[in-house]
């Protein structure tokens, strides 16, 4: 190992984002020999996950320094603290504080728990990562924390509630990035369509990409990472209709097609808000291409409720899924509920992401023949505007945009080569 700071990040993209800012105030502190992990609640699979990989880091590095942070260090810090390979457990909030990593308070100290109440936090400031290691694209967080309480859902008490980066700070990590070289920017959150509800004005997520495109026009692609359709403001709506600088790609929280499953998930949209949403955004961007989350399994669900969610994938005419079967969190509302088999979860679960594997081999059939262009993440794979991998034999710069024949695909991801 490295005498650096290593982390290991678990979970979502923020997660990914905030690994970077962490990265980047324990090297200006001088931080070293020490082993992060930035854990993930949103099943109790990634808290099993997380205490196996710190495990093992100990057995490997036993001169090492453990730290723990993350969602399940925040929901469950007195676990971790517990754990005989940990050094350190310490909260959403304090991790994003340049001070928490100073070698003096980071691992010389007594102190193994530092955690504050996460509800407790009102602001959420914009922190510059020039960039992501080995990424072409750059995120930018603008969001964090949820004030909904859905039945599954442990995250608002990981995140926190909800607060928005103001918008000035958020363009000018934009600008600063593009300055860095990067073509393509994603904002993203944690509820990110609850964007501006806690700053002056109330300015929405639409308005927020508005002014991003405008003050910064030479960014070049602005990708959304997931939203809540039911959330979604007029502007937004507007940009999606004309600004081709805007990726057509939204990947929406949906979670299931049924609308008793959704009320007993205290979801606030039913499935005819779903399928009006994709309708109109095709309506407004035909090109635009949907992903969604689905839960499988979710308590109470009948065979005909989870048909119901398997209809919803053709009627919304969903491509990218990311299919979940249901895992009881404890301290949700869920958990309490009448559960449905394990098995069967799982078993339904396939049966959804086989739906949407023939979805993306429907979407890549109907691009073949087409040339697009491409902003390549390494030499040799890159993603269309609609998010579609494409894999090319001559090799090119990661970052470069070409625009690239779409010639045979392999049911995952199309063969391009470039165009004459």
């Amino acid at each position: 190992m490295s005498k650096g700071t290593e982390i290991v990040t678990f979970g979502c993209r923020l997660n990914t984002y905030e690994s970077e800012v962490m990265r980047a105030h324990a090297e200006a502190a001088g931080l070293g020999n020490a082993i992060v992990f930035n854990t993930c609640a949103v099943t109790a699979e990634a808290e099993r996950q997380a205490r196996q990989a710190i495990r093992k880091a100990r057995r490997e590095n036993p001169g090492a320094r453990i730290i723990v942070t993350g969602c399940a260090a925040q929901v469950n810090p007195e676990s971790f603290a517990g754990m005989d390979e940990v050094d350190l457990v310490i909260g959403n909030d304090e991790k994003m504080k340049p001070e928490s990593w100073q070698p003096a308070l980071a691992l010389h100290t007594n102190e193994k728990l530092r955690v504050n109440d996460i509800m407790s936090v009102k602001e959420t400031a914009g922190h510059l990562v020039q960039g992501l290691e080995g990424r072409a694209r750059a995120f930018v967080q603008v969001q964090n924390g949820c004030d909904h309480r859905c039945t599954f859902c442990i995250i608002p008490y990981g995140r926190g509630p909800s607060r928005s980066v103001p918008a000035g700070e958020v363009v000018n990590q934009v600008r600063a990035l593009v300055e860095n070289g990067y073509r393509e920017v994603v904002l993203t959150g944690v509820d990110m369509t609850s964007y501006g509800g806690d700053l002056p004005g109330r300015p929405s997520l639409g308005n927020l990409a508005r002014r991003i495109l405008k003050l910064v026009p030479e960014l070049e692609r602005l990708r959304l990472s997931s939203i809540d359709s039911i959330e979604a403001d007029d502007d937004l709506m507007r940009l999606v209709a004309e600004e081709e600088r805007l990726m057509p790609h939204l990947h929406l929280s949906l979670q299931a097609g049924d609308d008793m499953i959704l009320k007993r998930m205290k979801r606030r949209h039913l499935r005819a808000d779903s399928i009006r949403f994709c309708e109109d955004v095709r309506r407004l961007r035909p090109d635009i291409v949907f992903g969604a989350d689905f839960i499988a399994g979710f308590p109470t669900e009948t065979d005909e409720m989870f048909e119901n969610t398997m209809r919803l994938v053709d009627e919304c005419g969903l491509t990218w899924l990311h299919v979940f079967p249901f895992s009881p969190r404890p301290g949700t509302p869920a958990a309490k509920m009448p559960q449905v088999p394990r098995a069967v979860a799982k078993a339904r679960a396939e049966r959804l992401r086989a739906k949407g594997e023939a979805a993306v081999r429907a979407h890549l059939d109907s691009g073949l023949g087409a040339t697009r262009p491409v902003l390549m993440e390494t030499p040799t794979l890159g993603r269309t505007h609609q998010f579609t991998p494409v894999r090319v034999k001559e090799e090119a710069r990661a970052g470069e945009i070409i625009a690239l024949r779409l010639a045979a695909h392999d049911g995952k991801s199309y063969e391009g080569s470039r165009a004459a």
